[in-house]
């Protein structure tokens, strides 16, 4: 049986430019879809966190207005609820290498996102290594929406990042402008990964677009889950 590896965000608030706090954590339809997904295909899922913090969800995302009418945010809440891995994360830290370069174990890794990666997995070290390896190892590596935040973290060994010269999407500036939060944000995930050399590769806003390049998927927002999660569950064959 595969090992799929969750990294989610600890945070439960965003700081913004201003200095106040928005509540956050991990968008729980980001998380839910693929874990639904990869257990159907018969793959196990561990999940870490910085510190190994049990990791809180973002309560926005289980409106009914973030899931298309209250049928939606049940089966999302319901989801959740089946998604027991996340009452007992392991530290990020605490993941081990393996002689393949990629963390011991794990077949695949995969990052939700929501708004919390921005704050916290963006500058943690320890999981820009892991991102790092896994990239190196050639396993699947799934990240989806703020996701690619964590990134931002991944350097090689000259300093240079890790995604440079990749192709990739994530969290686009036009949908955090349609969100009302682009003038309020310390920072906007496009323009930061622009700036790390990465070819970001926009879509239509809020709709699926997903882009794959070598063995890094990444996935434009939260539409866009499952179909990151269905690229990684053909990737393992």
């Amino acid at each position: 049986m595969s090992q799929i590896l969750f990294v989610l965000t600890g945070a439960r608030h965003w700081t913004l430019a201003d200095g106040t706090e928005h509540p956050t954590g991990f968008w729980a339809d980001e998380a839910v879809a693929p874990y639904e997904m990869f257990k159907t295909a018969g793959h196990q899922v561990v999940v870490a966190t910085p510190g190994g913090v049990v990791p809180s969800v973002d309560e926005a995302s289980l409106s009914a207005d973030a899931n298309g009418g209250q049928e939606g945010a049940d089966r999302v809440a319901a989801g959740l609820e089946s998604f027991t891995e996340l009452g007992q994360p392991l530290s990020i830290e605490d993941v081990r290498i393996d002689s393949g370069g990629g963390p011991a174990g794990f077949d695949a890794v995969f990052y939700p996102g929501g708004h919390g990666p921005m704050e916290d997995l963006a500058t943690d070290s320890d999981s820009g290594t892991l991102l790092v390896r896994t990239l190196a190892s050639g396993r699947p590596l799934g990240v989806v929406c703020h996701g690619p935040a964590a990134l931002l973290a991944a350097h090689t060994q000259e300093g240079a990042s890790a995604v440079y010269g990749y192709r990739m999407t994530g969290f686009t500036n036009a949908e955090e402008e349609q969100t009302g939060l682009a003038n309020k944000a310390k920072w906007l995930l496009q323009d930061r990964l622009v700036e790390v050399g990465a070819h970001f590769e926009a879509g239509e806003p809020w709709a699926p677009h997903v882009v794959v390049d070598r063995n890094l998927v990444t996935g434009q927002n939260p539409a866009s889950a499952g179909p990151v999660a269905a690229e990684i569950v053909k990737m393992l064959g």
